[in-house]
C-alpha cells in the first residue's frame, strides 16, 4: 500500500467527519454496545439471548436484508442444537487459535446444522445458513472482539485496496487479509489524534461503543468506497 494514498485519504476522512452532521454508519457502535451488553451463552434460553445480542435503533441490514437473513437461520439452529451452537461460538471466540481456522470450522458447524435442520424441517425450502459469504461470521468477531474485527464488505476491502494501490489486489474473498490490512489502517488513523477526536463528537457514550474498536479503521474503507473511488462519483 502507498503511503501516501493512505495519508491524503485519512486527510479527507478527518475533514469528512468534522463537517458531517449525521454518521450514517453510527448504528454499527451501536449494536458493539448491545452485544457486548447481552451476549451470554450460559443463559437459560440461549436462542433469546442470541437475538437480545444483535440489535440496534435504527437498521437490520447488518444481518438481514431481502435474501440474506443469517441470524435467523442461527436462532433457529440455537433452538435445535444449543450445545452444539454453544460449542461452535466457543471455538470462534477462543483468540488462542487461528482465526482462519476457526471461522472454517465454524462453517463446517453451520452445514452440519443447516442439515439437521432440514431433517427436522423436511417441507422446507430453505438451502443455506447464510454464513458462507463471511460477512455475518465477521460481525460476530467484531461484536465479541472490537479492537481486532470489524463487518466484511468485499466489494469495500477490493475497493480500498485498489484506492491505495496495494499489491495483489483480492479478486475473492480473503477475510485474513482484510483483518491484517483494518489493523494496519488503524495504526494510520491512529496517528492522527484529529481523526479519533472528529469520530467522538458523534458518539454519545449512553447509546455507543466507547473501547477503541476496529470499526474506525472499517468506517474509514466505507469513506474511501462511497467518497474516493471512481464508481462513487459516477
Amino acid at each position: 500500500m502507498v503511503v501516501s494514498k493512505i495519508q491524503t485519504a485519512i486527510a479527507a476522512y478527518k475533514n469528512w467527519l468534522q463537517r458531517e452532521r449525521n454518521h450514517p454508519f453510527l448504528y454499527k457502535w451501536e449494536s458493539v454496545q448491545v452485544f457486548q451488553l447481552n451476549w451470554n451463552p450460559d443463559d437459560t434460553d440461549p436462542a433469546a439471548m442470541f437475538e437480545r445480542s444483535f440489535q440496534n435503533s435504527q437498521t437490520r441490514r447488518l444481518w438481514q436484508t431481502e435474501h440474506w437473513y443469517p441470524m435467523r437461520m442461527m436462532t433457529g439452529f440455537w433452538r435445535i442444537e444449543p450445545g452444539m451452537v454453544r460449542a461452535m461460538f466457543d471455538d470462534l471466540f477462543n483468540e488462542s487459535r487461528d482465526v482462519e481456522a476457526r471461522i472454517g470450522r465454524f462453517l463446517f458447524g453451520c452445514d452440519e446444522l443447516l442439515r439437521d435442520f432440514k431433517q427436522l424441517n423436511p417441507t422446507s425450502v430453505e438451502n443455506n445458513h447464510y454464513h458462507d459469504d463471511y460477512r455475518m461470521i465477521a460481525l460476530y468477531l467484531a461484536f465479541r472482539y472490537p479492537e481486532q474485527y470489524a463487518p466484511y464488505d468485499f466489494a469495500v476491502f477490493q475497493q480500498t485496496m485498489q484506492h491505495v494501490q496495494a499489491r495483489d489486489i483480492p479478486q475473492q474473498n480473503d477475510i485474513g487479509r482484510y483483518f491484517k490490512v483494518l489493523r494496519i489502517l488503524m495504526n494510520f488513523l491512529e496517528k492522527d489524534p484529529g481523526v479519533q477526536a472528529a469520530m467522538q463528537r458523534h458518539l454519545g457514550p449512553a447509546k455507543y461503543y466507547q473501547g477503541k474498536t476496529l470499526l474506525l479503521a472499517e468506517d474509514f474503507c466505507q469513506f474511501i468506497a462511497r467518497q474516493l473511488t471512481p464508481e462513487a462519483s459516477v
